[in-house]
């Protein structure tokens, strides 16, 4: 999967001609359609992807070989991966959720409190979801540059500062 980023997620069909409804998780979200071939998560089936217009949360879209309505049915909740080499480069300070996936947290006395298990977004920024041994089920930090002051990839790793009272 370090090959491969979920740019987006069918939600269904839309219309009775073939089309559905396409979320995207990209930050300008109309490039999803030009990532090259999406692919399904177990990389199965692939699809160019035509934008014909946009609809409620996302995008009404016609996929290669979707041509009914029951096709298009039959794909609701099929996430959508673009080839890692097809995206746009980031600065040194923004990162990839897939990137952040499985990095071990420590705190700033290099304790380890446990592993970036998901990055949520419910509108007011990322949030890093940590599971761990120590840990009392998951706990939810800011992903801010004041709590989490330290994102180091090539060592498989984040640096958290929680604030008091988070890890309680």
């Amino acid at each position: 999967m370090a090959d491969r980023v979920c740019v987006g997620a069918i939600a269904g069909a839309f219309g009775v001609r073939g089309e559905v409804r396409l979320k995207s998780f990209c930050a300008e979200p109309a490039d999803i359609a030009s990532y090259g071939p999406l692919t399904t998560e177990d990389g199965a089936r692939s699809f160019e992807v035509t934008l014909t217009r946009p609809v409620t949360s996302g995008f009404a879209a016609r996929l290669s070989g979707v041509p009914t309505k029951e096709a298009a049915d039959a794909l609701r909740g099929t996430r959508l991966y673009a080839p890692r080499e097809a995206l746009p480069g980031l600065p040194d300070d923004e990162f990839y959720h897939a990137d952040l996936l499985g990095l071990t947290a420590l705190d700033t006395g290099g304790k380890t409190l446990g592993k970036v298990a998901a990055v949520l977004n419910h509108g007011a920024g990322d949030i890093l979801e940590l599971r761990g041994p120590g840990l009392k089920g998951s706990v939810l930090v800011p992903f801010t540059r004041a709590v989490v002051p330290t994102v180091d990839l090539a060592s498989g790793r984040v640096i958290i500062d929680p604030p008091e009272g988070l890890l309680d």
